[in-house]
């Protein structure tokens, strides 16, 4: 029979996993969802221009267009929203629930050259779109060189 190698670092790290573990077990118990999570209520978004135009793309659903609410201050955006509980589910009766309820806000700044003064907002299917034109063109970018010794070389 060939000696076992010991290695003690092994059980220690399979007791720190059984505790994550666990300790995640007992946050989701008791809050309904993890800490890192727990009242995180963010649309995702989408921005992109096309043409003239600026567009951003939400989505949010579960939120009736009555609900929402788009505004401009300079330039920034925000979005407003909340997200409702069904009253034809009662608490008792779920098994798992990840939906998440409640409000939400969101801010986003818009970039130079956008007219806020002509903007458009329109609410489908949980996808909130809103597109202003564009008074000169925005930045796509460059790359940028970067400027240093070559390898193997000594700058003097």
């Amino acid at each position: 029979m060939l000696p076992a190698r010991w290695d003690p670092f092994r059980s220690i790290n399979k007791e720190l996993s059984s505790l994550h573990r666990e300790m995640d077990d007992l946050f989701r118990r008791t809050f309904g969802q993890t800490m890192e999570t727990k009242g995180v209520m963010s649309p995702a978004i989408n921005t992109y221009s096309k043409g003239n135009t600026f567009c951003v793309e939400a989505e949010i659903p579960g939120v009736k267009r009555e609900d929402l609410d788009v505004s401009v201050d300079g330039d920034i955006l925000t979005l407003r929203g909340e997200r409702k509980e069904s009253k034809e589910v009662k608490e008792e009766d779920y098994m798992v629930r990840e939906s998440q309820v409640g409000s939400f806000i969101r801010r986003l700044t818009l970039p130079e050259g956008v007219n806020t003064d002509q903007i458009h907002a329109s609410f489908d299917n949980g996808i909130l779109k809103i597109s202003m034109p564009v008074e000169k063109k925005l930045s796509t970018g460059r790359k940028v060189q970067i400027e240093g010794p070559t390898e193997g070389k000594q700058v003097h």
